[in-house]
């Protein structure tokens, strides 16, 4: 069997298959796939406090506790109920190996709500926490919430806890 040509001619049929068109589209599959993957774990939108601290690199391998603006709890990127977070956070086999993690709050989160998160962790045996915050930028100021004066004017004292009145 052969095919024959435009001047007579018969030739023999090519019995292997091409591959260059197959690695072609596989070299540019796997090039958009290397662009676009980082684009697609965002994770959670949060607004980080700014500080002084030195930028410290931080490992991607590790456990990230996230809580936005509406005081929404995520590991990683799975949302948690505030009820139930010791409970996940104790059953977390990794977590529970690692005993480490790290905690990124929203700068309009109240402090009273990250300290309960904190507390949280440490009872579900969680021993190393890193605190994730935003650089600021060269020339940029912390800006400090102002102590209100008490009643006898005695500037940096905080309120009395609700419930147990003033002297």
């Amino acid at each position: 069997m052969g095919i024959q040509t435009g001047d007579g001619r018969q030739s023999t049929l090519l019995n292997e298959i091409n591959v260059t068109p197959f690695v072609d589209v596989s070299l540019v599959l796997l090039v958009i796939f290397m662009v676009t993957a980082p684009m697609i774990g965002r994770g959670v939108e949060v607004n980080l406090p700014r500080t002084r601290a030195a930028v410290m690199e931080i490992d991607q391998s590790k456990l990230l506790l996230v809580i936005n603006e509406r005081q929404e709890v995520f590991l990683g990127d799975q949302r948690v109920p505030n009820d139930r977070l010791e409970v996940v956070l104790r059953t977390n086999e990794r977590l529970q190996s690692e005993r480490e993690v790290y905690l990124q709050a929203d700068r309009n989160v109240p402090y009273g709500f990250v300290v309960h998160i904190m507390a949280i962790l440490r009872e579900a045996g969680i021993d190393q926490l890193g605190l994730v915050t935003d650089p600021l930028e060269t020339g940029e100021e912390v800006s400090a919430v102002p102590v209100s004066e008490g009643p006898a004017g005695s500037q940096g004292s905080p309120p009395p806890p609700a419930g147990q009145g003033g002297p």
